[in-house]
């Protein structure tokens, strides 16, 4: 039974109130000498795993075959990598993995390396894939996931360095919400991910799509189509 549209938009909008109130608590133990930031460090997209375990429950993939933590695949560049989500079926097979990341300010300190990582994890894995590291039902599902502040610098539009070439016409006068969509439209044209979301949010109340074609919902439809189609292998 598919998940209506209120019921979706109530899961993502307590994703985005999660995500807000952890970060603040993070904040305010960054300067607590107990050392409960510790504690709380990495629980900001807690919220986004809960929507992508519910998704799954809904496309018929069993709990167990869900895995949230200490998600270790083996690389083909390196020994392996630990993705944020991962369905697996009963007799072992990788079915779909999701990395999950976010960005609120430090824009230009972070973007290029949130680009390296996004494609370089996508290299590896399907590298990984070609050289049989693990056991599939054909090509498994790979997503990414970005949640970005929206505010005043991630909006604004940024200067390129272009000291010998000229940089693509795409990037001319593109924010960092801009490139931002513009690299998750690529992942998904150049197939080294099957699905990505771009989602923006200013606040605990407040979030938007900056593109339909990487919106949180499209995520969700091929993440839950590929899912359905894969249901034999849970009966097993």
């Amino acid at each position: 039974m598919t998940r209506g549209h209120s019921s979706l938009e109530k899961e993502i909008s307590e994703a985005v109130r999660w995500f807000w109130r952890t970060k603040a608590e993070q904040s305010v133990a960054c300067v607590d000498p107990s050392g409960r930031g510790g504690v709380l460090g990495g629980r900001q997209l807690d919220g986004f795993l809960n929507l992508l375990v519910y998704a799954c429950l809904e496309a018929g993939v069993p709990e167990e075959c869900i895995f949230i933590r200490g998600n270790y695949i083996p690389g083909f560049f390196r020994s392996s990598k630990d993705w944020d989500f991962l369905v697996i079926s009963p007799d072992n097979k990788l079915l779909a993995l999701v990395e999950l990341k976010s960005q609120v300010g430090s824009y230009g300190n972070n973007f290029n390396n949130r680009t390296e990582e996004a494609i370089g994890s996508a290299t590896d894995l399907w590298t990984a894939f070609r050289e049989g590291e693990f056991d599939t039902c054909g090509q498994p599902w790979a997503g990414y996931m970005m949640v970005i502040g929206d505010d005043l610098k991630s909006n604004c539009p940024v200067k390129n360095h272009s000291a010998h070439y000229p940089v693509l016409v795409e990037f001319e006068n593109a924010s960092y919400m801009d490139r931002y969509a513009i690299l998750c439209r690529k992942l998904i044209s150049e197939r080294l991910y099957n699905g990505c979301a771009l989602l923006a949010t200013s606040d605990e109340n407040h979030y938007r799509d900056i593109d339909p074609t990487i919106s949180i919902r499209q995520f969700i439809a091929s993440l839950q189509g590929y899912l359905t189609g894969c249901r034999h292998e849970f009966d097993r």
